[in-house]
């Protein structure tokens, strides 16, 4: 077993127990145990982390696949992510890499750095299970990513203490947060989570200049009523209403059964979002609306997108729609972040 010392913990005021402090579950370990992300674990009576370096995936994706439809749109970024989340979401989409203890593959930061350098890619993303569980690595590697003139994305559940997200900012350049539901029973009941976390990681990364996207999975029967929809909706309008929102279709996965999400949904959530938010957007179907990027002042098509494929249309060289001049909300190399 590989073990790097892991950052935020604290030793129990007796015996060799410690207290991570990573994310809001504070999993007090025994010697010799892992705490519930499986990853951190306590080894003669201090945190190390077992997924420094290791990892399930390495992928060159389109970014649009994170989703991210507002940073660098039609432009690939490597992705990769560790074993392991700090949720236990019953409908996880991909349980058998984030609920099962499967194989991993080393990877050092220099080899992932240029790994994207290689493969020309934007830079990296963070993804596939839960990435802030890899704090550490995140962290290495993002900073090194940076100093390459490359950017970092992480796509998250947002359950993470205030002090690491801090950290985590300082190298993020992007984020996609899965905001699950508007319902702390729901958090607690299906994902082995809780809500209020959540919206403050929300709240800390819309305030930041790190771009925010947040991304919806609706279930049929569980998080998909006119109340839960506006509910999440009036949260992100009361933030920043050009924040994008995706939601996205279910399909019956680990341990649920319920049917897939019937596209009548996905029109509801779609209408009721887009009288409050400037851009909302639809995922996991094939439908000729819910994908383009308009410009709130004058509906010019700024962005056009078929699958996971993108082209920009309206947007000049200075990054203002070609029509009426408005800036638009969205980051690509016409962006002082580039």
């Amino acid at each position: 077993m590989n073990l790097h010392p892991a950052k935020f913990w604290s030793r129990e005021d007796s015996g060799k127990g410690v207290i991570c402090e990573l994310c809001p579950h504070q999993c007090r370990i025994p010697e010799g145990k892992s705490g519930i992300c499986r990853a951190r674990v306590n080894h003669g009576g201090e945190l190390f982390t077992k997924t420094y370096e290791q990892v399930v995936s390495l992928s060159l994706d389109p970014v649009e696949k994170k989703p991210l439809y507002h940073f660098f749109p039609g432009d690939n970024i490597l992705s990769t992510g560790p074993r392991g989340c700090n949720f236990s979401c019953q409908f996880c989409q991909n349980w058998s890499i984030s609920q099962t203890d499967g194989p991993t593959s080393r990877l050092s930061c220099d080899a992932l750095v240029g790994a994207a350098i290689s493969e020309k890619s934007i830079g990296v993303a963070y993804t596939y299970t839960e990435p802030t569980i890899a704090f550490e690595y995140v962290i290495d590697c993002g900073e090194r990513i940076k100093e390459a003139g490359l950017r970092n994305v992480l796509v998250t559940n947002g359950f993470i203490n205030p002090g690491p997200l801090v950290e985590l900012l300082g190298v993020i350049d992007a984020f996609n947060i899965d905001l699950k539901a508007l319902d702390d029973d729901f958090y607690r009941k299906y994902c082995g989570g809780q809500l209020e976390p959540v919206l403050d990681s929300i709240k800390k990364v819309a305030k930041s200049p790190s771009h925010l996207e947040i991304t919806n999975l609706l279930i049929p029967g569980y998080n998909d009523s006119e109340e839960n929809i506006s509910a999440l909706v009036d949260f992100v309008a009361s933030l920043d209403r050009s924040i994008p929102v995706h939601f996205s279709g279910y399909y019956p996965c680990y341990k649920f059964t319920a049917p897939p999400t019937p596209v009548e949904i996905l029109i509801k959530a779609f209408e009721i979002a887009s009288e409050k938010l400037d851009y909302v957007y639809v995922g996991n179907r094939r439908t000729s609306w819910g994908n383009n990027t308009l410009c709130p002042k004058c509906d010019n098509l700024l962005v056009r997108r078929e699958g996971f494929g993108a082209r920009i249309e309206g947007i000049d060289e200075g990054g203002h729609c070609d029509k009426c001049g408005r800036k638009v909300d969205i980051i690509g190399p016409w962006s002082n972040e580039s």
